[in-house]
């Protein structure tokens, strides 16, 4: 299932199926197909401008990071904090060594300032190599470096290293919380991801307190067009389809309760 996902998104992901469409469209129109090609290329034009030169990407990502808003007052205690892995830069790091991080790293900022709120919590880091190679290692090894590197010690971390999707993440998390006797964890993640992660982790009888991270929209973005930032929004219309795709999935396939976690 993870290969089939891996490839199914190179393929399903905006600028590649609107590549995919025109190619189509473009060698229909050279055969006696030319309608069928010629609409398939307008249906790929569409997709293209959508992806590029309109805010729906921003927009329906706006909508699951709405979905759960972080406590607010914080909870005077935490015993434990889960932060998901797809922070670290394994690929570069596994060459070039240190830390490297990309743009979800709040997940791991916000739960070192956690952390040092709550010195008793532990930290449960879920997170493997989720590339198609599998040769890379994942966020739980980079983790033990990163909050060294700020004075946590590594008797507070519980590293899961196994999980390449979310499924997994709190499949996996569900064993180590029971050896470990703990419950109503934080759940750190970015706001966009959190919709589908809570569903998952419901599914799995875990219950847990969204701490939503790394926003990527301002909430107050209205559909339109706009043509100052097209390679910006063609990377949150990626990034939502990917989420829309995977809450989809995983309810028809049974994996979530409800489509939209609330």
């Amino acid at each position: 299932m993870f290969l089939v996902s891996k490839i199914f998104w190179l393929v399903a992901q905006p600028l590649s199926l609107a590549f995919l469409m025109l190619l189509v469209g473009v060698l229909l129109m050279l055969t006696r197909f030319r309608r069928t090609g010629g609409g398939i290329s307008v249906f790929g034009l569409a997709v293209l401008f959508i992806t590029l030169f309109t805010t729906a990407g921003s927009y329906f990502l706006q909508i699951l990071e709405d979905r759960f808003p972080r406590p607010s007052p914080e909870p005077a205690e935490l015993a434990c904090m889960i932060v998901l892995g797809g922070a670290f830069e394994n690929v570069v790091m596994a060459s070039r060594g240190g830390i490297e991080m990309n743009q979800a790293a709040e997940r791991f900022v916000e739960t070192l300032r956690l952390a040092r709120a709550h010195p008793g919590a532990r930290i449960l880091v879920s997170g493997g190599d989720g590339s198609l190679s599998g040769i890379y290692e994942g966020d739980a090894h980079a983790s033990a470096a990163f909050f060294g590197t700020f004075g946590i010690g590594p008797e507070r971390l519980i590293r899961e290293g196994e999980s390449r999707t979310t499924f997994e993440n709190a499949r996996n998390t569900r064993h180590l919380l029971r050896e470990n006797g703990l419950d109503r964890c934080a759940l750190v993640t970015s706001a966009y991801h959190m919709p589908r992660s809570v569903g998952l982790f419901r599914a799995n009888d875990i219950e847990v307190t969204p701490w939503p991270v790394d926003y990527r929209t301002s909430g107050k973005v209205r559909l339109g067009v706009d043509f100052t930032q097209p390679s910006l929004n063609a990377q949150l219309a990626t990034t939502a389809a990917k989420e829309w795709t995977g809450l989809l999935a995983y309810y028809l396939l049974g994996r979530t309760q409800t489509l939209l976690p609330r």
